[in-house]
């Protein structure tokens, strides 16, 4: 029997580490999202993820459009909390977003701030256009039960974020950005925001995927990545 005390052991040590390597999240998940939300939430935790869980392989499409991950063969995708279908499992991954209204202070030196929605008329603004519908994206306020959209007029439209949200710092007009990405400017006093009582803070990014009975182990890892905070 001693002679075999060494051989069970290293049998043992085999089979520990054969449950260990099962435990060991692997295999490729694929999900889709919108740039934005890839920046926000997938860029600044994917990169540790993926140094943590080396067998794992993350695959990320970008489509503004809401798109169907079964028939697209996608593992989940990442949308605002309005716009995943009931149907799904949703797993919240972000804190809830806000729109801002926000204009230079030597913007409103020739102008005076608006001091409800419907002020906007008079205003410069600088106007967003989907890349999905091609439409204008409305300006939408809410104050207790009143809920405004507005469609504003202004000197520019594009179709990417980063032009209206320059255009805004360099003082041609008012914009409707998230709040994430202007922050640091109205803290410094850069940007001064308006209307603050009309914009209402939303459900945040979610992580959602079909409600299977069990998820992959590479997906639920990176679940729990995404919302570690």
């Amino acid at each position: 029997l001693r002679s075999l005390n060494p051989a069970l052991a290293e049998i043992e040590d085999g089979l520990q580490a054969m449950a260990e390597w099962r435990d060991n999240p692997s295999g490729t998940v694929r999900i889709t999202t919108f740039a934005y939300a890839a920046r926000i939430v997938l860029l600044p935790k994917l990169p540790g993820f993926l140094l943590a869980n080396p067998d794992v392989r993350v695959e990320v499409n970008i489509d503004d459009g809401l798109t169907d991950i079964v028939a697209a063969g996608f593992d989940a995708g990442i949308r605002l909390g309005e716009t995943v279908d009931k149907d799904m499992i949703a797993v919240k991954i972000g804190p809830d977003l806000r729109t801002v209204v926000v204009g230079t202070p030597s913007y409103f030196e020739r102008y005076p701030p608006p001091l409800t929605p419907y002020d906007l008329d008079r205003h410069a603004c600088i106007g967003y256009r989907l890349k999905t519908s091609g439409g204008l994206l409305p300006w939408e306020f809410q104050r207790g039960d009143k809920e405004i959209k507005i469609r504003t007029r202004g000197p520019l439209v594009a179709n990417d974020g980063d032009l209206p949200a320059a255009a805004v710092r360099a003082g041609a007009g008012l914009g409707y950005i998230m709040e994430h990405d202007v922050a640091e400017d109205i803290a410094s006093g850069k940007l001064v925001q308006v209307l603050a009582d009309w914009c209402p803070r939303f459900p945040g990014f979610h992580l959602y995927h079909p409600s299977r009975r069990q998820s992959p182990p590479a997906l639920r890892a990176l679940i729990a990545a995404l919302k570690t905070s």
